[in-house]
């Protein structure tokens, strides 16, 4: 089966999984779940604690959480939906923490709001979009001509990266985005070292933060592919797939196409800060039009930011472009 088709199929199952979740849903919770695809919402998203738009785990009966659940396993990967739901369930532990330090935040650590959200109508002709959002979660996906046109942007985070006591101590969230980076970085020779690592110190955050809008130019270059030896290139490759691969087998599949038709040659990966674990680092791999930036400075530098984006790709605007630009032809 051809990629293309496979996304439709996709698309399909996650429609199906939507249209469960919503056909449960009383009235006016569906008018907290359902926004009109066109306007401003669509695009807003915060990986940052606080109130979302859409329905909250919260505010759901057993059997709506377990369809909203449901969701989460049609439109990732069986990784994607089990990482996203370990970053959720560390809000407890996190209140935990801070309630033990003292720290009068705690109460806002809650692994019951996250927020789910539909835009349009699931299934129809019409582009629509879904959407999962609080603390370290944004997952976006967008479904135009029937296929799911995009995935991003995709953020995923941890705070404890890695917990530090109590029955879950060691327990690591998100290893895969710091494990994948340091096998690159260590492989490196030093002069390779010299273009990669642009920085002895890391930002205190990624740097594209949570606009609407990414812009690439403004994220640090580093080595580029086309610069590194065989098994180098595939560690960066690894490093890029583990987060396309966040998402269901058969769109990773058509998002990693989209990489390589752009080439590969001139993606770099760049590194800011020491390169010992337990001190703040940064790393950002970009190309074509495609980013991926990671942080790990807070919080003793346990504390993680990992984010996927497209320049021309975010909320399936690249492919409702052309389907406007096929529509008006000729009119």
């Amino acid at each position: 089966m051809a990629v293309d088709d496979r996304t439709r199929a996709a698309a399909e199952d996650v429609a199906a999984r939507v249209d469960d979740w919503l056909a449960l849903l009383e009235e006016p919770q569906r008018r907290q779940a359902m926004h009109p695809f066109e306007g401003d919402e669509r695009r807003v998203w915060a990986y940052t604690p606080g109130h979302r738009q859409g329905l909250a785990l919260g505010d759901m009966r057993p059997d709506q959480r377990r369809a909203a659940d449901a969701i989460l396993g049609a439109a990732l990967s069986a990784r994607g939906a089990g990482e996203t739901r370990a970053v959720m369930a560390l809000e407890a532990i996190l209140g935990e923490i801070e309630r033990g330090d003292g720290r009068g935040g705690w109460l806002r650590r809650d692994p019951d709001l996250y927020w789910f959200a539909v835009f349009g109508e699931p299934g129809g002709r019409e582009a629509w979009s879904w959407r999962v959002g609080g603390h370290h979660v944004a997952i976006h996906i967008t479904v135009a001509g029937g296929r799911i046109a995009s995935a991003t942007p995709s953020f995923l985070g941890a705070n404890p990266a890695v917990v530090p006591s109590g029955p879950h101590r060691g327990a690591r969230t998100l290893p895969g985005e710091e494990d994948l980076a340091r096998e690159l970085l260590r492989s490196l020779r030093a002069d390779q070292r010299r273009t990669a690592i642009v920085d002895d110190r890391a930002p205190a955050d990624i740097l594209s933060s949570n606009s609407s809008r990414v812009d690439i130019g403004s994220i640090p270059v580093g080595i580029r592919h086309d610069d590194l030896d065989g098994g180098q290139r595939e560690a960066l490759e690894r490093l890029i797939c583990h987060y396309v691969s966040r998402v269901r087998e058969e769109v990773a599949e058509a998002a990693w196409e989209r990489i390589v038709a752009r080439g590969l040659g001139s993606v770099t990966f760049a590194w800011a800060g020491p390169d010992e674990p337990g001190r703040g680092h940064y790393y950002a791999v970009r190309g074509g039009s495609f980013l991926i930036e990671y942080d790990n400075t807070q919080n003793g530098a346990n504390h993680i930011h990992a984010v996927w984006r497209d320049a021309e790709g975010d909320w399936g605007d690249d492919v409702l472009a052309r389907h406007v630009a096929t529509d008006h032809r000729g009119h």
